[in-house]
């Protein structure tokens, strides 16, 4: 294997090339590491939710490291799967671990367990991204897609930390907001950015839903946002990207992920920029059944 020079961990994907073979001739440039299978919500969009996983555990710090250690030079690390990241003790000393490498890291929350403590605690560890998956601009709505009334909970937490950041000049990690995009919800999109805004954070994510041909719960065909946009959806993207130019201040983007449709405030503003292109993962280690963690997956992607 062909030991390449650190890319940057905000653009790795320039680092794949389009043509691969079998074998891999260079090493990864991002590393998904699921470091729990447990969770505190019940997502509609998720498959945790309507499947037998195995039994709830967190990966062992032996297992964090042995699969780290293979990649010394690795850009960006996500530690991440169908779990909720900040559920694992370890988190911490895993960010940290990486970050003395001189790794970039992530990880999506769900934000209930976003406490001042463990704010702190990531802060000191290093971490670069705190993606915050909230789903809906108000309590309804997050009920019916996250399963669990924490949204009141989930923005306090996040306005509170945004706040510490903002009164301590902290400017790492870089918090943003997720909304996934189904037809259920896209009409939240226009308050999410203003919510984005009272709370402090300055960057917007629309994620494209993930789902299967059988479908389940709200992680269906008929509920994703996928090739074209139908009726007022993209009145809808237009007029959040306005309310994000008009807002200005700390708010700095609204982002479309892997959409296959790019709407025309997509192609035109500053203020939206929208990827198409899908994932692409090939899985680097699967343990075996009685290891407390589903997988470890290197991928390459255009995000």
């Amino acid at each position: 294997m062909i030991a390449q020079p650190r890319p940057d961990p905000r653009r790795y994907f320039e680092a794949v090339g389009d043509a691969r073979g079998e074998i891999a001739e260079q090493e990864p440039v991002c590393l998904y590491i699921e470091t729990t299978n447990r969770c505190n919500l019940l997502c509609e969009t998720c498959p945790r939710t309507f499947e037998d996983l195995e039994a709830p555990a967190d990966m062992s710090w032996q297992l964090f490291t042995r699969i780290v250690d293979q990649f010394p030079r690795i850009a960006r690390v996500v530690l991440h799967g169908v779990g909720e990241p900040m559920m694992v003790k370890a988190l911490p000393r895993m960010v940290r671990y990486l970050k003395d490498r001189g790794t970039y890291v992530l990880f999506n929350t769900n934000g209930t367990l976003l406490t001042e403590r463990k704010g702190r605690e990531l802060i000191a560890a290093g971490l670069d991204e705190l993606r915050v998956s909230l789903d809906a601009a108000e309590p309804g709505t997050f009920l019916a897609v996250r399963g669990k009334d924490m949204f009141d909970r989930i923005v306090r937490n996040v306005r509170a930390f945004t706040t510490l950041q903002r009164t301590e000049g902290i400017e790492h990690p870089l918090v943003s907001l997720w909304l996934t995009g189904l037809k259920e919800t896209i009409d939240q999109l226009p308050e999410f950015v203003r919510l984005a805004h009272r709370i402090g954070v300055s960057e917007i994510h629309l994620q494209r839903l993930v789902f299967t041909a059988e479908g389940e719960g709200l992680a269906r065909a008929r509920s994703a946002l996928f090739e074209k946009l139908e009726g007022d959806e993209p009145k809808r993207l237009e007029e959040a990207a306005a309310i994000a130019d008009a807002l200005g201040g700390p708010l700095q983007c609204l982002r479309c992920h892997r959409a296959r449709h790019q709407p025309e405030a997509c192609r035109r503003r500053p203020a939206m920029v929208a990827v198409p292109t899908p994932l692409d993962i090939d899985v680097l280690h699967r343990p075996r059944q009685s290891d407390p963690v589903l997988y470890c997956a290197v991928f390459d992607a255009r995000l």
